[in-house]
């Protein structure tokens, strides 16, 4: 059944590290040969074996309209007969930072790059230098990009500076790093006790990267409160939940008001793009009107700004979309849960919009620590044999998944059929 990808994945750990050229995709937190994809088509993905599999990863989100969307495709197509990239301006790039400030009260102005590692990177230094200090404040289980002062782990105590979690990372550089844990107020309260020289809070405030965990109302308000306290900066990463959690992201969805925003993935509908976005005196304090230096010389690409400004002005011509998205959402984590009841097995489940996690858990997770108390061996065996009968999760309890308006109710039942089978067997 994957007798050429298992190929393909030991020809590809011979000139790639681990085979992959993201850590996530190696399947090694469920046990497994990742499927080498040849194509996709619509909410389906399909392997070099020739295994078609209902894709609920969407390249990791950005594919609202499924693989190969005939408006995005084509506009891509009519782009790149113009040229790949020029690095210079072009009006797309004025057109799709329009999009972007057309959604959000609070953001005025836009600088794209070419990844949301990058935008996060950023919009830490727009905070540091605008605010004239060096520390900034993480959660544990959100994933900000591997840049060096976000790379760290929790020391004693867990609110206070961390320490570097990879080699390669200079502890001087992660001494800035507070960590504290997800929703959880009292260990935040400590950071700024501990630390005078905040810069800024950075979270995902609908975190997916610990599986789908959102940030409680109380907990965002309390950020607000402290940063405006302390002379800091809030930061939303919204590089997974922009435009997928609805039209206008978390910010949408929750009360809280940060005072920049990152963006990537949805907003290149699939090709490699981010951004950061804030008020315009905040970001003209960015060179080259200001001093706070920031430069990427392909950013902008013409491609993936072309293709995000389709997605971007499909997502807003249809005002039922993310109505759409989230039942078919709630269909799926409801059928799944009721499944999972039915064979006495641990289960809980969440939505935001498209956004969903499911999670083998006797409690609904809040923070890194609760996710990990699941039963992980038993998420790998699930995934393992859904993947065989044709469905395509994350890999990793601590990844989200994401429906595409592409699929229709027949598919999401199929599923929960399939996951009926396996957890009778599980």
């Amino acid at each position: 059944m994957f007798d050429k990808s298992i190929k393909a994945y030991e020809e590809a750990k011979s000139v790639i590290p681990g085979g992959v050229d993201s850590p996530v995709r190696a399947f090694s937190g469920v046990l497994g040969t990742p499927p080498f994809i040849e194509r996709g088509e619509g909410s389906y993905l399909v392997d070099i074996d020739g295994n078609k599999y209902l894709d609920f990863v969407q390249s990791w989100g950005p594919l609202i309209f499924g693989h190969c969307d005939k408006d995005i495709e084509n506009v891509v197509l009519d782009t790149v007969k113009k040229g790949l990239s020029f690095g210079a301006p072009t009006e797309l790039e004025t057109q799709l930072a329009n999009e972007i400030i057309d959604m959000y009260d609070n953001l005025e102005k836009v600088r794209f790059v070419s990844s949301g590692t990058e935008a996060v990177m950023s919009a830490i230094r727009l905070a540091r230098g605008v605010t004239g200090k060096d520390d900034i404040v993480k959660f544990e289980g959100c994933y900000h990009g591997h840049s060096d002062s976000l790379l760290v782990s929790a020391g004693s105590g867990m609110a206070t500076f961390g320490a570097p979690s990879s080699p390669g990372v200079p502890a001087d550089l992660t001494k800035h790093t507070l960590l504290a844990e997800f929703n959880n107020i009292a260990q935040l309260e400590k950071c700024f006790a501990e630390s005078s020289d905040i810069a800024c809070i950075i979270i995902e405030p609908i975190a997916g990267n610990m599986g789908l965990v959102p940030a409680s109302e109380e907990f965002l308000k309390k950020c607000r409160e402290l940063c405006d306290a302390n002379g800091a900066m809030l930061i939303f990463d919204e590089v997974m939940s922009g435009f997928r959690a609805s039209l206008k992201g978390a910010s949408g969805i929750v009360a809280t008001t940060p005072d920049i925003v990152t963006f990537g993935k949805v907003i290149g509908a699939g090709m490699p793009v981010g951004a950061f976005a804030s008020r315009a005196e905040l970001m003209c304090q960015l060179s080259p009107e200001g001093k706070i230096y920031q430069a990427g010389t392909l950013s902008g690409n013409p491609v993936a700004m072309a293709a995000g400004l389709k997605s971007l002005q499909k997502l807003k011509a249809d005002a039922t979309i993310y109505d759409r998205l989230n039942e078919k959402a709630v269909r799926l984590t409801s059928g799944l849960k009721e499944v999972a009841q039915k064979n006495n097995i641990a289960f809980q489940v969440d939505t935001r919009g498209s956004m969903f996690g499911f999670f083998f858990n006797d409690i609904v997770p809040t923070n890194m620590k609760e996710v990990a108390s699941g039963d992980l061996d038993r998420f790998a065996k699930f995934h393992n044999e859904m993947l065989k009968r044709g469905f395509y999760f994350a890999c990793s309890q601590y990844e989200t998944g994401f429906i595409c308006d592409t699929m229709t109710n027949e598919e999401i039942d199929a599923t929960i059929k399939a996951a009926d089978e396996v957890m009778a067997e599980l």
